[in-house]
């Protein structure tokens, strides 16, 4: 059964937030990650407003929760750490 990370970003510095995008890439890659939505027009409806919204979907929860756990994914939010605020969720189809 798929499952889909659902993240919400709010990016504070886009110099050292692009650290984060040259390296969570990798990670995304090895675990098979496809992106549905990456950014885009978003209705902000209820709740914390933030800029950007993502949806990835992964085969499995298992195969999402390891990519998040994962090596290569904990060195992007290391580089992440302190330029945005973020959200983010795992939920299984």
């Amino acid at each position: 059964m798929s499952a889909y990370w659902i993240a919400h970003v709010t990016i504070h510095d886009m110099k050292r937030y692009k650290k984060y995008m040259q390296l969570a890439p990798a990670a995304f890659q090895k675990y098979g990650a496809k992106f549905l939505a990456r950014g885009g027009k978003a209705l902000n409806l209820e709740g914390q407003e933030f800029e950007r919204h993502v949806v990835i979907e992964f085969v499995d929860l298992a195969t999402a929760q390891a990519c998040y756990d994962s090596e290569e994914y904990g060195l992007a939010r290391a580089a992440r750490e302190g330029c945005a605020d973020v959200m983010i969720s795992i939920v299984e189809a």
